[in-house]
């Protein structure tokens, strides 16, 4: 189980961990935390040295009801952000955060060497040719609507069996273009209200069955500080016992806030499967 980023073969027989770098103003968790190049390098550097595969960069918040960004806006904040880091630390692999083929393109061009989509390229009907061209690997995530729309579209009769039957149709549009690196995710609190999230991770090794690479994006989610009736800010100690819950469940990558405490994680999964 391999991805190849920027000619170099990555393998994900070990669980890898993903940390998340928002360049946004509004988002859940770290909106406009990160707004000034040495906040941006100091987390990032941060997340690097406890052990992040993989730095997941983003400006467009996809949080429910989020205010909408024009193409340029994001493409603004993005582009400048990906030279720093890649000037700073080269050997990074930058994922982007995006549903728009122009972004995806332009940031690659730049060094990034994945794409994380939230819409699996439903959003943008350029996305997909997109990647098969810049011949890298596609994260495709399960939603339904836009960040906008998705909390009135959890009309789901069985969510397990209608996730895969998404990816199974996404997966072959994919493919047909010749996109052969892809990982699946599948999109706890997009389109989904807290029972059903719970539902998804409890049978989420059913996942296992498409043959592909799963990550797992529930870090400081809703799911969690609602559950324990806390805030984000302290929903630390619930998206680590989560986090063991994906591991078991076959997540190959955890997109994190909190890079140590994931890797802890994985760390001690890997012992116990030993």
């Amino acid at each position: 189980m391999t991805i190849n980023c920027n000619g170099k073969l990555l393998s994900l027989v070990q669980p890898k961990v993903m940390g998340i770098l928002n360049v946004t103003p509004d988002s859940f968790f770290d909106g406009g935390k990160y707004k000034d190049e040495k906040s941006i390098l100091n987390q990032v550097e941060k997340m690097l040295n406890e052990g992040a595969t993989f730095i997941d960069v983003g400006a467009y918040s996809s949080r429910p009801s989020a205010l909408e960004v024009d193409e340029a806006t994001e493409l603004k904040r993005i582009e400048p952000i990906v030279n720093l880091i890649l000037k700073n630390f080269p050997n990074t692999i930058l994922s982007i955060d995006t549903f728009r083929s122009n972004i995806a393109k332009a940031c690659v061009e730049n060094g990034a060497a994945i794409i994380n989509d939230i819409s699996a390229g439903l959003q943008d009907n350029k996305m997909l040719p997109t990647i098969a061209k810049l011949y890298v690997p596609y994260i495709m995530m399960h939603m339904r609507g836009t960040p906008q729309t998705m909390q009135q579209q959890t009309d789901y009769k069985d969510i397990s069996k209608e996730v895969l039957s998404f990816f199974s149709e996404r997966l072959v549009a994919a493919k047909a273009l010749g996109i052969k690196d892809i990982i699946i995710d599948p999109g706890f609190g997009f389109a989904k209200n807290l029972e059903q999230n719970y539902e998804l991770l409890s049978q989420m090794e059913v996942m296992n069955i498409i043959e592909h690479p799963i990550l797992s994006g529930i870090s400081r989610k809703s799911m969690i500080y609602k559950t324990l009736d806390i805030t984000a800010e302290q929903a630390l100690n619930g998206t680590t016992a989560l986090h063991m819950v994906c591991l078991q469940k076959g997540a190959k990558i955890l997109r994190v806030h909190d890079v140590k405490e994931a890797m802890e994680c994985v760390k001690l999964y890997e012992q116990l499967n030993a």
